[in-house]
């Protein structure tokens, strides 16, 4: 007899017409280092996507809710997120956490896939699409960063193992090469830049079944690497400005978001900004 093989279930191909997002998680979510809204927060990629989706239905049809903190750990992001967004019982919720606790030293990686997939698990109980992330691939872009490696493919393994539901899309970041470039990412080196907010959008939007307005996997154009001394002195002003404030805040039990709401706590109808509405590419 032959060896059976077990195949992911094929997701729905008639995109959802969704009237309700709620987008969870940490800093990633919230959407730092992008652009700046008028009313001072960051865009994200997360608002990118409740933009398109908002477009697809009647003005005021559509609501939107961003309950995403910097500097969350997984049990923060359950533990203070998860009920607010269940309890809003939206049609649409993307997941994102669990990276900060891999960048601390002994994470608790069991911990970690734990309290994920309870959170996906009680999302998906009340109806809605969830979607998750696998995290993008550090060693190829940051010297230093192969201790987490290991947690980062469980972790990968463990969300492509939930996305087995039906009711659950997983954007595999890891997989995209694009993400190695770092001008896809901001001067702190953690946080995306404009553009790679705006390729996770069109990663969610792709993965949600909507048609593909560009190839958010493709390489950005061919640039100069940057010269020796500009390279030491980019490296220099990082650990000043950016992994010295971070160390900082680790060794007195600090975060970031302390204190912090969230950007769009409740559910509420959504209308873009003129002035952010646009996606402009790369270097448009």
């Amino acid at each position: 007899m032959e060896n059976a093989t077990h195949t992911a279930p094929a997701k729905p191909t008639v995109p959802t017409a969704y009237a309700s997002y709620v987008a969870v998680g940490d800093s990633f979510t919230e959407g730092m280092c992008d652009d700046l809204l008028p009313d001072g927060h960051y865009r994200g990629w997360a608002d990118r996507v409740a933009a398109r989706l908002a477009a697809e239905r009647p003005a005021e049809e559509f609501r939107y809710a961003n309950l995403a903190v910097r500097g969350k750990l997984i049990g923060q992001i359950h533990d203070e997120q998860l009920a607010p967004a269940t309890a809003m019982r939206a049609d649409l919720v993307t997941l994102a956490g669990g990276l900060n606790d891999v960048l601390r030293p002994r994470c608790d990686i069991d911990r970690i896939e734990d309290l994920l997939g309870r959170s996906a698990t009680a999302l998906r109980a009340t109806g809605a699409t969830v979607v998750l992330f696998t995290s993008t691939d550090p060693t190829r872009r940051m010297a230093g960063s192969a201790r987490l490696l290991p947690a980062i493919l469980r972790m990968k393994a463990f969300v492509h193992e939930l996305g087995q539901d039906r009711g659950i899309a997983v954007v595999d970041l890891f997989a995209a090469p694009c993400f190695d470039d770092r001008r896809l990412w901001a001067e702190d080196r953690l946080h995306l830049s404009p553009e790679g907010h705006r390729r996770v959008a069109e990663g969610v939007l792709e993965a949600l079944g909507r048609p593909a307005a560009f190839d958010w996997r493709a390489p950005l154009p061919a640039a100069a690497p940057p010269g020796r001394t500009e390279k030491l002195a980019a490296d220099a002003r990082w650990l000043r400005t950016h992994v010295g404030p971070w160390i900082g805040r680790r060794l007195t039990g600090r975060s970031s978001g302390d204190g912090r709401p969230p950007k769009r706590a409740e559910l509420l109808p959504y209308e873009p900004s003129e002035s952010y509405k646009s996606s402009e590419p790369y270097g448009g």
